[in-house]
């Protein structure tokens, strides 16, 4: 198992957790192909998005059927639109310790500040990253909660 598994699940189990994780066929870089890899809606994909909010790291856990309105965010956030921007896949790793296309909501060398897009509680079931592009967990929106401290936002226009 791979460093970045690894840190994913002790996570887990250090917020308690019983979220086993799971390996797929092939990488999933998307939503999309996470979502026809487990059967699930593309909504039921959380991503993991990394931002930078003035230089500060945001982690957004967005529904894979949406894109962030960075508007939408700046406002939530009481920021300028310009403050705002998607991270590059350098800062994602320095602060995420997990590249693009794999990063989980939990297992970063420390916290990360999270917004959790709304619209994932339509769902019973979530699947998020898990370290790797091709590792993957269930978990529920609830429980997204408490596995980030995260805070539930509207992140887009329905």
């Amino acid at each position: 198992m791979h460093e970045r598994v690894r840190r994913v699940r002790a996570a887990l189990q250090e917020k308690g957790s019983p979220a086993d994780i799971v390996e797929l066929p092939a990488a999933a870089p998307t939503a999309a192909d996470a979502a026809t890899q487990l059967g699930c809606p593309v909504g039921a994909i959380a991503n993991s998005l990394v931002f930078s909010v003035g230089g500060d790291p945001l982690l957004i856990l967005a529904s894979g059927a949406h894109r962030v309105d960075t508007r939408l965010v700046a406002r939530l956030l009481g920021v300028g639109r310009g403050k705002i921007r998607r991270a590059d896949p350098a800062h994602v790793l320095t602060v995420t310790g997990q590249e693009i296309g794999g990063v989980a909501p939990v297992g970063h060398p420390q916290p990360l500040p999270t917004l959790i897009d709304l619209t994932l509680d339509r769902h019973p079931h979530l699947w998020a990253g898990a370290g790797m592009p091709h590792t993957v967990f269930r978990t529920t929106f609830t429980e997204l909660l408490k596995l980030t401290d995260g805070r539930p936002a509207v992140i887009a226009a329905d």
